[in-house]
Order: C-alpha cells, then structure tokens, then sequence
C-alpha cells in the first residue's frame, strides 16, 4: 500500500505539472499567434477541459498552424495520462477494494483453541491431526501472502508477528488450551519468551532442530521441548542393522507378547519377485501380514496374489521370535556388513543422529557432507558420481539419505541407485508429499520429518490421544470409541471405512489380540488401530 501511495502522488504530481505547463504555453500562444490576450485562469480552465476531455471552450478553432500542432500533441499526452491512471491508481484500488486480507485478530470469545506459530510443512501435519479430532486452533502467521493464502483455505489464521506479546494477544493467547511453536531454534525462544510473559501458566510445546539447545528453550519457559529430528535418526539407524538383527527395537508393543513391526525387503532378498502366498511368511515365520507398502503406496491386506519387491515394506505383527523368523526370511542370502558398507550422507542433525547410532552398535559408518568438519570422511557435493564412489557407495550394503533438501535427496538417489543398484537406501525427507517421489526414485524406505513432527506434536497437545508409533511409515493409536460400543468388529466396518486395521483391544487387564468379525466392542474397551496417518485421521474423525 506504502508503494501504491508513492506512485499515486508521482503520477498526480506530473499531472499537476503537465496542466500548468500546457496552461503557460497555450497562453503565450494565443497572444503570440491569435492576437487574443487570455488570462491564466482561462489558459488554465481550456488546459483542464482538454485532459478532461470535456471540450476547448469558446476558443476554438485556431487560425495558428503552430497553436493547431501544440493542442495536437497535448491531446495526444492527455490520451496517455489517461490510459496512465489505470495500472497506476485505478487498478491497485479496486485490487485493495476486492481483494482478501487475512484477519488481524481472532474472536475476543475463542478458547479453548491452539495457537500454532506459524505456517510451515511441519505446522500443516499437526494443524490436519487437530481438524480430526475437531480441535479449534489459530495460526499465527507473519508473512502477510502466506495469511491471505491460509485465510482462503479456510485455516483459522492471524497475520501477527508470533514474536511479540501483540501478536499473540491477537491470537487470544490467554484463553487458549497450548501453544505449539515449530519456526527456528532462536525464534521459538524469542516465542516463547513471548507466551511466558502474556500467559505464564500457559502450556507450550517448542521443537528443536538441535537438541543441545532444548535447555535454552526450558529457560525461556517451553513446558515441553520435543525434538523429532533426532527420533527420525534413531529411527533410520535401527533400519540399517536390520541385516544383523530385527527391526525389535523399532516393534511398537500390543499387550505382553505381541509386536508390530514394519520389516523391509532389500535388494537380494530370496523373497523378492514372489507372490505373498507363494513366500509362505505365513506358514515359515508365524506372523500376520497386516498391510504392505508397495512403492510408497500403503496397502491394508494385501492379496495374496501381492507381489513382492525390493523396496516392499511389510506390516506384520507377531511375537519377537516370529519377527526374527521373518527378518532371517527376508535377508538371507544378502551381504552381510564389511568395513565401509554404511554410508551417511549429510551430517545435519539427522545424519549425525544415525552415524552416532550406528557407530555405537560397531559397525563401521562412512559420511559424506558437503562441508568439511569432524566426523565427516568426505567432503563433496553428493549429487556428483564421483563423490559416492569416493565414499564406497558401490559397494555398501547400505546409504542414508539425511539431506535437508527434498530435491536435492531426490537426485541423489537417482545417483546411488545407478551407482548400486541392489544397495538399500533409506532417506528422510521434509515434506510428506515427497515420499512417493522418493520410492519412485528407487529409496527403500522414507520417512517424513513433517510426518514425524506432526505426530510428535499432535500427541503432546492432545493429552487424550496415545500414539504407539512415532518415527515409522504407518501410525498406531489406541483409542476408546463409545460410537462402536456393543458392535462387532465386522459391524463397525473399520477397514471398509477408513483403511485402518484393529489389531488388538484393551479390555481392563487382557490384551485380546484374537480379532475376528465377530468381536464384539464393549462400552470401556481401547481399541489398537493401525494405518496411514491419513487412514487414522478419518478413523478418527469418523468413530472418535
């Protein structure tokens, strides 16, 4: 507006010049060439009606070639200021009149709601848990573009600087439920200095991108800290000892012995190119396969006729030994470690998270940064062929992609895969829509910092909901849900519904794991469900 009001005043101060100077030579050419003396007024009211357009008075016409030649050109300059006043003042107002702006402050009556600074991908997962449980929350969004565009969509959003004690009274900080704030390690703080001093008894939940920082965060006040870069490193990590152990350490717990687990197929299992029923997992290890994902497209019982892949990331449930059992299935007859076979490549916070991890299990761990620094074994750009095969690429059992750029992941995995086409590669990305392109690409297995986040942030804010798995592919909560009280499974037609599968139910102190159609739901059981997060979403919405 600032910009529109500097180019108003210049286009109506040359204007103001244009007609004085059209008013001081159309009155020395009348004298000079008409013979009639007019005085400035008049040269001024002819100047006005001709850029008006209203007409030339009683002057005209004009005997002077060189007056008829003058009044030409300036109805000619008239013509272009005209045409002028259009981008210049004219449209920037009916833009301001009819455009949308995004609200500066909430309703003096909203409570009960979660501020959330500001809009980010991470922001957007947690906003989307909260819109399936019917959570009220409010956006705190700085940039004024990104306001309007949040606004449009519908998303309850302030454009307030989440920094100051106003912004965040904007939001009605005072009467709200929690604060979530996720931008950046030294802005959080300054946000939650903020929260601390217009609502000190306010719950707030800060995230980290370094963990070393979470104490200054715990001085400036954040209730609770969470740091879900480090939890998607860990999670990476088990993945890579999946060649000599279990994925058990990653195994989300159903009662006293039954487990949940996602087990990859690498690249040389004896398993891959076969069907599901033709595997005989079942029979030979035990376990229940309760969904698949193929090519990053998760699938609740699969067919038996499913085919297997490298890349093809199973669900199964069962006991420990069984999952052991499975795990055997899927990697014998793939190399096993040799000295360099594990390759990280970015040493962020992520890719130090899983060196650090996978050192400390002895195996031997190979990173690649872009920037030279301890811990690092080569420097290079990632995206060049020739700093993998410096890196021992070719022959790894195993690569970590821990890349802060979605696109920059993305090509180098295309890289890596035509490097070492039977080595496993495990990625984070930032944003979810990223992990079907990454599986395109040729990763293994990807996991999604918003995901991660989101989840992470969801289930501290929501005190009511208990999620089981934070850092994999599929999520798993337990819930109780009055709305199925007194159905049977097969009535309450969860799967048909939402795509989520119950796995298990809470009844006082037994685990019922034996679910059939037939399983009838009573008033205080907790039912264990497991699906996408968008699955659990709908379920929730749907049944919650």
């Amino acid at each position: 507006m600032d910009t529109w009001k500097r180019r108003a005043g210049g286009y109506f101060a040359f204007v103001l010049f244009v007609l004085i100077f059209t008013a001081v030579v159309y009155r020395y050419g009348m004298r000079a060439y008409e013979g009639d003396a007019v005085t400035m007024i008049e040269a001024m009211r002819f100047s006005i009606e001709m850029f008006t357009t209203t007409g030339f008075g009683g002057d005209s016409p004009w005997e002077s070639q060189r007056l008829n030649a003058f009044i030409a050109v300036m109805d000619l300059v008239g013509m272009v200021l005209l045409i002028g006043a259009l981008p210049v003042v004219v449209t920037p107002l009916l833009e301001e009149a009819f455009s949308t702006t995004a609200p500066t402050s909430v309703d003096g009556d909203r409570t009960g709601h979660v501020v959330v600074c500001s809009d980010t991908s991470r922001s957007a997962a947690l906003i989307e848990e909260l819109d399936s449980r019917d959570i009220p929350y409010t956006i705190v969004e700085p940039n004024a573009d990104r306001a309007v565009r949040l606004h449009e969509a519908g998303r309850s959003v302030v454009c307030a600087d989440p920094e100051s004690t106003e912004g965040l009274a904007a939001a009605n900080l005072t009467a709200a439920r929690a604060l979530v704030t996720d931008v950046s390690d030294q802005v959080d703080a300054s946000i939650v200095l903020a929260a601390k001093e217009l609502a000190p008894d306010l719950r707030v939940i800060s995230v980290v991108e370094d963990p070393d920082r979470e104490r200054y965060h715990r001085l400036a006040g954040a209730d609770e800290v969470l740091s879900p870069r480090s939890l998607l490193g860990e999670s990476l990590a088990a993945k890579v000892t999946t060649a000599l152990q279990t994925d058990l350490g990653e195994a989300v717990a159903i009662g006293d012995s039954l487990r949940l687990s996602e087990v990859s197929m690498p690249h040389g299992s004896p398993l891959a190119g076969s069907t599901l029923a033709d595997s005989g997992i079942r029979e030979r290890a035990g376990v229940n396969v309760i969904g698949a994902w193929f090519n990053g497209e998760f699938e609740a019982a699969p067919p038996p006729d499913a085919t297997l892949s490298a890349g093809t990331v199973l669900l199964v449930s069962g006991r420990s030994d069984q999952l052991e059992r499975l795990v055997d299935l899927t990697n014998s007859g793939t190399r096993r470690f040799g000295a360099g076979e594990t390759v990280v490549i970015g040493y962020g916070q992520v890719g130090r998270t899983v060196a650090e991890t996978v050192a400390d299990a002895d195996l031997p761990v190979t990173v690649v940064d872009r920037e030279d620094a301890e811990g690092v074994d080569v420097v290079g750009d990632a995206t060049e062929p020739e700093t993998l095969r410096d890196a021992g690429v070719e022959t790894a059992q195993t690569v970590v992609l821990a890349l802060p750029n979605d696109t920059t992941t993305e090509f180098t995995t295309l890289v890596v895969r035509d490097l070492a086409p039977d080595t496993q590669v495990l990625a984070r990305v930032e944003e979810a829509t990223s992990v079907r392109k990454m599986h395109r690409a040729g990763a293994d297995y990807v996991l999604s910092l918003a995901t991660v986040t989101g989840r992470l942030s969801a289930s501290t804010v929501i005190e009511d909901r208990d999620v089981l798995s934070l850092n994999q592919q599929i999520e798993v909560v337990r819930s109780r849900v009055p709305r199925l009280s007194g159905r049977t499974i097969g009535q309450a037609n969860v799967r048909e519904a939402t795509g989520c599968t119950v796995i298990a139910i809470e009844r006082d102190d037994e685990t019922v794991t034996q679910i059939g159609p037939d399983t009838r739901i009573g008033t205080d059981d907790e039912l264990v469900v497991v699906g996408t997060d968008e699955g659990i979403r709908e379920f929730e919405g749907r049944f919650t």
